[in-house]
């Protein structure tokens, strides 16, 4: 049977406390933070985040697929799987797809692994999902709403086993946002949780209980996503599960990030299981997908992953709403067009996308971009293809306050760094405080959107600092 292999999560640097939404349009407050992705990240970016997570310790090349699962895709025409595979270093000859249309998508594309995993068609394949929602300003959607990412590896050997899925479809109440829509759409939320969530939800998982024979007092864990912590409530009372059983639905501290939300909670939940422990998993979307994960053995600690316990302690206020706006590009102005190439981008994947440097075979030295020719020994024609470290040092670094052709206030911290193993780099600083920028200092490279030259989303590496703490 399919297994958990390994797990991770995602959740972006910045918070804005509800009361700054609420107190910008005059509005009540919801208690509580929300999760905001920076203004170079969207549903992508964060999917490589959340994949580098699970992969921690793992080789890229072993695994036989990628399912993307997100809402918010930044192509409606365009495969994303593909560009994360990539960005992950994974193979080219694997199994790769996008799901969307639902808020069940990450479970849809779980359920898929597992069976491609349970046919023999794969031994492995890599399930991630990431959402950057939009929600109406002034509504109590903006509010309620998080960004994040989720990611697992469904695999033929691992220490927790995928047992009893059972789905519920049909047409349902419920959010949803057309084509053309910018924002999420609902109807009266009493009635969207009482027919549409709470039905489903509670349904799916009774099947998957008595399918299986399990007691709900047989359950270490209830993975129940929900918009919010009382609705959770009410699907486990109806389940006779207690609510000290129950996974943080993350409202509080992230808000409602959508398809990624059971991903995450499911990453959390296996941070604190053990040997042993039964987790009933529902998620709800346009019906509802149930399942259970039981653990035959301890998951063991991965170096590298900070999983979703160490993005949640690892944030940073946003100041005012102001800020969140901006992001969000919930503002109308001028932009640069920059310029981008399709066949440069084709031609320098390697480079972009894989984050391939080279080593000269007669003298050592690593260079990015990759050569022809060495810096160092002016040997022609000697280099081999490799895989950069995405750690490293500050060499040097300025601070630029032109940005995409214009004056900005804030300095964009410009780096030179030191890779571990070799190699140097320069790229732009994300995440981080200008002020905080010195020779020495450990960063960290991730993968970020960089511009929308020639009406096409660029992506490319750019680095923050590490706290710290971790280095």
């Amino acid at each position: 049977m399919a297994k958990i292999a390994s797990f991770g999560a995602y959740v972006p640097l910045y918070r804005l406390a509800r009361e700054q939404m609420a107190n910008a349009w005059g509005v009540p407050a919801v208690p509580g933070e929300r999760a905001v992705a920076n203004a170079d990240e969207d549903s992508l970016t964060m999917a490589v985040a959340a994949g580098t997570d699970c992969l921690a310790g793992i080789d890229p090349s072993t695994i036989d697929g990628l399912y993307f699962a997100t809402t918010t895709a930044p192509y409606d025409e365009k495969q994303c799987a593909g560009v994360i595979a990539a960005a992950l270093d994974m193979r080219t000859d694997i199994n790769t797809a996008d799901f969307t249309g639902s808020l069940r998508a990450a479970t849809t594309a779980l359920r898929a692994a597992a069976d491609a995993v349970d046919s023999g068609s794969a031994s492995s394949i890599l399930v991630v999902s990431a959402d950057c929602r939009l929600a109406e300003p002034e509504s109590m959607w903006e509010q309620m709403l998080g960004d994040g990412a989720g990611a697992v590896l469904i695999s033929k050997q691992g220490p927790a086993t995928l047992r009893g899925f059972h789905s519920t479809a049909g047409e349902q109440v419920g959010v949803w946002r057309r084509s053309d829509d910018r924002y999420i759409r609902s109807f009266e939320a009493k009635a969207e949780t009482r027919y549409g969530y709470i039905k489903s939800a509670v349904e799916a998982g009774k099947a998957v209980l008595e399918n299986e024979n399990v007691a709900p007092g047989d359950l270490a864990k209830g993975v129940i996503t929900a918009g919010d912590p009382r609705s959770g409530w009410k699907v486990a009372g109806s389940l006779g599960l207690d609510n000290d059983k129950l996974e943080d639905t993350l409202f509080m501290s992230v808000g409602n990030p959508g398809a990624p939300l059971v991903l995450m909670m499911l990453a959390g939940a296996l941070e604190g299981a053990k040997a042993g422990d039964k987790l009933l998993v529902i998620n709800n979307g346009d019906g509802a997908d149930g399942f259970l994960v039981e653990l035959e053995e301890d998951f063991a600690p991965a170096p590298g992953r900070k999983g979703l316990a160490g993005h949640l302690l690892r944030k940073r206020d946003l100041p005012t709403y102001t800020a969140y706006a901006s992001f969000r590009k919930l503002m109308k102005r001028e932009e640069v067009d920059p310029r981008g190439s399709a066949v440069t981008y084709w031609r320098d994947i390697n480079i972009v996308l894989n984050f391939h440097g080279g080593r000269c075979t007669k003298c050592g030295a690593v260079l990015y971009p990759i050569p022809r020719v060495c810096e160092e020994c002016a040997t022609k024609d000697e280099i081999e293809e490799i895989k950069l470290a995405k750690t490293g040092s500050v060499f040097t670094f300025t601070l630029d306050h032109l940005e995409a052709g214009k004056y900005v206030s804030v300095p964009v911290p410009r780096l030179v760094l030191d890779l571990e193993g070799g190699g140097r780099v320069f790229l732009s600083m994300t995440d981080g405080d200008p002020e905080e920028v010195k020779i020495g200092m450990s960063a960290e490279i991730i993968f970020r959107r960089l511009h929308e030259g020639s009406s096409f989303h660029n992506y490319y590496w750019k680095c923050r600092p590490v706290p710290e703490a971790a280095s």
